[in-house]
């Protein structure tokens, strides 16, 4: 569903992406670690048509990010790490907003804001302006937002910063259900523990270069996902 192929990606004659190629297949939650500045948002942004890049290429459902960028962008659905929306508007502003762009059918977009809304809690502040809300709050609303077109392939740069422990366990859960259903999740993080319970694949990226890459129990072995990335990262 989605493969990364050679990709490389430069600023000012510096490689911030090296030759890295990937594989998300679907059914499949694939997690992209790696420390602060290695590579990963530059990779994500690439990945979702935000960023170009100078060699390589990045197929969605087999078409091109930089040929079909229109028919690509709607069949993902990308979360940065720090959502940026529109606080002037409210709650339920913003997600009519965005199923308009993808010209959700009334019925449809109503089903999913009232279900998700009430599986994040925040079903009784949709009527409040976004400029109200907490960072926690906020991520919430760009989750169900992402979710209310029904995209193919999820994108999310740290899903988890500034969400509680409920609404952690109940993105988890969304995710889990989302490739059940047929998608595909592609997702960096910091926090190694959900990554190591709820991946299928993982990559370990440090200065622009995947260090390892593949299914999640051959890369850990018999140790923690913790103790692989330490191990990795000091010997590069």
């Amino acid at each position: 569903m989605l493969k990364i192929i050679n990709l490389t990606k430069s600023y000012k004659n510096k490689k911030a992406i090296d030759n890295i190629s990937m594989e998300v297949k679907e059914g499949e939650i694939f997690g992209f670690i790696g420390h602060n500045g290695a590579g990963k948002t530059t990779t994500i942004k690439s990945i979702v048509g935000i960023h170009n890049f100078e060699e390589g290429e990045i197929l969605i459902n087999s078409k091109s990010i930089k040929k079909y960028p229109i028919e690509c962008k709607k069949e993902i659905a990308y979360i940065p790490d720090n959502p940026d929306l529109y606080e002037s508007l409210t709650g339920i502003g913003y997600l009519n907003f965005i199923a308009d762009i993808f010209r959700v059918e009334k019925k449809e977009r109503e089903e999913k804001i009232r279900y998700y809304s009430k599986e994040f809690e925040i079903d009784k502040a949709l009527g409040d302006l976004i400029s109200s809300y907490s960072h926690g709050m906020k991520q919430k609303l760009a989750i169900i937002s992402a979710l209310i077109h029904s995209p193919k392939i999820l994108v999310l740069d740290e899903p988890f910063v500034g969400l509680d422990p409920k609404a952690a366990f109940t993105l988890k859960e969304i995710m889990k259900e989302f490739c059940n259903n047929g998608g595909c999740i592609f997702f960096s993080t910091h926090v190694l523990e959900v990554a190591e319970k709820i991946c299928d694949k993982i990559a370990i990226i440090k200065d622009g270069k995947l260090v390892t890459y593949g299914e999640t129990q051959k890369v850990k072995g018999d140790k923690s996902l913790e103790n692989i990335f330490m191990e990795m990262i000091d010997n590069e």
